[in-house]
């Protein structure tokens, strides 16, 4: 098995410092495989990514079923169907970074900029509000992503997908920076004076 806890672990640390999470919000996961069968690496339910050890990381196959010690995320569900969903993805990142959670929680729209891939649709995916854990939210957002890197969830956060953990850690926080640019251009814009 070639999961990296090490990686998830300092990635996870790295999160925290870049304040896309606080508190016990937030969670991450990297698929591998086992013997021909897709592993989940998971953070674990009410534990801050600030402190996350490597003994704490939980391990799932794609139907849920814990391997190891400890409890997944609240969250597994909605990374084990994305993961059904999308061959190409086997890591998520999933933060409440403030900027970008302030849009998700407003009518306007995150506009998707240059600097992760060719723009091809003016914002970023969106999807309504479902209750954070749920299965519906779970199945929604794995159908809502298609073949995008990036989905708000409305009154709720950001979702991030890639090949590597690194990279759907860096498209959270490229995300993150496009929503507070946006913020100060838009607060800016309002200003006749400064």
């Amino acid at each position: 098995m070639d999961i990296d806890v090490k990686e998830i672990v300092k990635i996870s640390h790295d999160l925290y410092k870049r304040q896309l999470v606080s508190g016990k919000a937030g969670n991450i996961s990297v698929r591998s495989k086992l013997e021909n069968k897709d592993i989940i690496a998971i953070s674990p339910t009410l534990k801050s990514l600030k402190d996350l050890k490597e003994e704490e990381i939980v391990l799932v196959d794609l139907e849920g079923n814990v391997l190891t010690k400890g409890k997944p995320s609240s969250e597994v569900n909605l990374h084990l169907e994305i993961y059904k969903a999308r061959n190409d993805v086997n890591a998520i990142v999933h933060t409440h970074s403030p900027y970008a959670t302030g849009f998700a929680f407003s009518s306007k729209k995150i506009k998707r900029l240059e600097g992760f891939g060719k723009i091809t649709t003016p914002f970023l995916e969106e999807i309504d509000y479902l209750p954070p854990g749920s299965i519906e939210l779970a199945k929604n957002a794995a159908k809502a992503i298609g073949n995008e890197d990036v989905l708000i969830l409305k009154h709720h956060g950001v979702l991030c997908v890639a090949d590597q953990l690194k990279e759907a850690a860096n498209l959270a926080e490229f995300v993150e920076d496009i929503a507070k640019t946006q913020f100060i251009t838009h607060t800016l814009n309002l200003s006749e004076e400064i």
